[in-house]
């Protein structure tokens, strides 16, 4: 995935980690960057679930990590385990 997303990754609009893959950027320019993932995936033969997407979210939760546009914390969960 990284190769086919080579030059997405390289700006920092785009990261993939397996199959996953993450479009972070202004708003003006997240469709641009979108179809742009999916015409490279397509033409590798790649297909996607429209289903198990989530699009123009604030915040996303990976691996135990809640990703938001300025900043990254821990799930809340991991937090009150910790401090319990």
């Amino acid at each position: 995935m990284n190769k086919i997303l080579r030059n997405l990754i390289n700006t920092g609009e785009v990261a993939s980690f397996m199959d996953d893959v993450s479009v972070e950027t202004e708003e003006e320019e997240y469709n641009k960057i979108v179809k742009e993932v999916l015409r490279k995936l397509a033409k590798n033969n790649l297909c996607i679930k429209p289903e198990k997407c989530k699009w123009k979210i604030r915040e996303v939760e990976f691996i135990e990590v809640v990703i938001e546009l300025d900043e990254i914390k821990m799930e809340k969960e991991k937090v009150k385990g910790i401090l319990e």
